[in-house]
């Protein structure tokens, strides 16, 4: 029976927790303050350890409070919302796993308005689209590359073409490494002052233009890839592609951080996890206000001894049906992850399939008997040999027969969503409330 002591105490606990969360507002302000002074270096490796030593905090509590403390720092609605005790910790840890000043607005009347555990769901939601849209966007961008050779009037070759950012950054690489194999460097704008080798005189009028010059590198990279073969091998250190990434972002592709080229155009968090499972690594730690502080050895995620042993076990793409004679080295739990690069970790895929396991949703991992198992998007085992389906004359029709039979009648309106009040409708507030969800 409610009587009204216990709902003068069930006030008094509802009044007490709107002060603890006020409160937890301003010591979320002080740990971003500190966070931002660096006032934790002092033999601390982060703010987090040193709020374990000092506070007690569990360690991974306390990189959530260092986490939501810089994130508030940016969504000034949801600080002040926290700080007037309007909405909790525990609603708020979660709105910034998602929140941008963009849509701080309508997450905070989410907040308001259901349950945590209601703000718990619909981040998950949230972050599920947003995974689905960088993966669309991927595979969008992907499928634009082309590249296009046709000779004009004159019989002259033209070249034109689009690549995805990371190939495009190979291929300037590339063309840097042939330019400088073939001679001086010419500016971009024409003008030349390098002394020839012979008679010490100033470059003049006939030096090749810029455009020349890239035209020449890229004969050279054709002829070199004929002469030596296609397997790229080792590349060479000198005119790597620099990816710059965070580590959460690698050991977690949802997670906020960088993932971006040299030139700082942007690339996907899953992308970077392909190109780190087989690539040259230089660990870097950077202070509060982004200053490099120390740079770590370059090391080979995979060690050459470790490599040829790979390429020996496998000697083409393990993808099934592929076969191709040359690939990457691919770790099947990634060691962002905690996987270790050991042989039974490792196995060899082309650049088409590596990209389809990291991007495009597939997985593999390796059985107890040390087969390799492949499987879709979907959860289902992918097939040695896959097996042929037979494709009806009209699949619309033969699937509204199917359903017809089960006794289903689907109209224009049946996944149409509506929310009464009785139960959250995750499809439906997530389509209202993300700007990336499908209309």
């Amino acid at each position: 029976m409610n009587t009204p002591e216990l709902e003068r105490l069930g006030d008094d606990i509802a009044e007490l927790s709107a002060h603890h969360d006020a409160a937890t507002a301003r010591l979320l302000d002080l740990i971003r303050d500190f966070d931002l002074r660096g006032g934790w270096g002092n033999g601390f490796r982060s703010c987090a350890a040193w709020l374990t030593w000092r506070v007690g905090l569990d360690p991974g509590a306390a990189r959530e409070r260092v986490r939501v403390a810089r994130a508030l720092g940016m969504l000034p609605l949801l600080a002040g919302a926290l700080a007037r005790g309007e909405l909790s910790y525990s609603k708020v840890r979660a709105l910034t796993r998602v929140a941008t000043p963009e849509t701080e607005e309508r997450l905070l009347k989410v907040g308001r308005a259901g349950t945590a555990e209601h703000v718990a769901r619909i981040v998950r939601g949230w972050r599920r689209v947003d995974r689905i849209a960088e993966t669309r966007e991927t595979i969008r961008r992907h499928r634009r590359r082309a590249l296009h050779v046709y000779q004009d009037e004159d019989g002259m070759v033209v070249i034109r073409g689009r690549l995805e950012p990371e190939a495009g950054a190979v291929l300037m690489k590339a063309l840097e490494a042939a330019r400088e194999a073939r001679g001086p460097v010419i500016n971009k704008n024409g003008s030349a002052e390098t002394l020839d080798p012979v008679t010490g005189l100033i470059v003049g009028e006939d030096t090749p233009t810029w455009g020349q010059q890239q035209a020449d590198a890229l004969a050279l990279l054709a002829e070199t890839a004929l002469h030596h073969g296609l397997d790229p091998g080792t590349p060479c250190e000198r005119y790597q592609v620099v990816v710059h990434v965070d580590a959460p972002v690698l050991a977690d592709p949802g997670a906020p951080g960088q993932s971006v080229l040299e030139d700082g155009a942007r690339v996907f968090a899953e992308t970077s996890r392909r190109l780190a499972c087989d690539a040259t690594r230089v660990v870097m730690r950077h202070g509060p206000d982004g200053e490099l502080m120390e740079v770590g050895a370059r090391t080979r995620t995979i060690p050459p001894a470790l490599r040829r042993a790979l390429h020996h076990r496998d000697p083409v793409c393990r993808f099934p049906g592929c076969g191709l004679p040359f690939g990457q080295g691919h770790h099947i739990q990634h060691w962002a992850n905690g996987g270790p690069t050991t042989l039974s970790n490792l196995t060899r895929l082309c650049r088409r399939h590596h990209r389809t396991v990291h991007e495009d949703g597939y997985q593999v991992e390796r059985r107890p008997d040390g087969e390799l198992q492949f499987t879709r998007p979907n959860g289902r085992p992918f097939p040695d040999v896959p097996s042929a389906a037979a494709v009806p004359t009209d699949p619309v029709e033969t699937l509204r027969a199917h359903n017809d039979a089960r006794g289903l009648h689907i109209d224009a309106r049946t996944s149409s969503p509506g929310w009464f009040g009785e139960r959250l409708d995750l499809r439906y507030a997530i389509s209202v409330l993300h700007p990336l969800a499908p209309g």
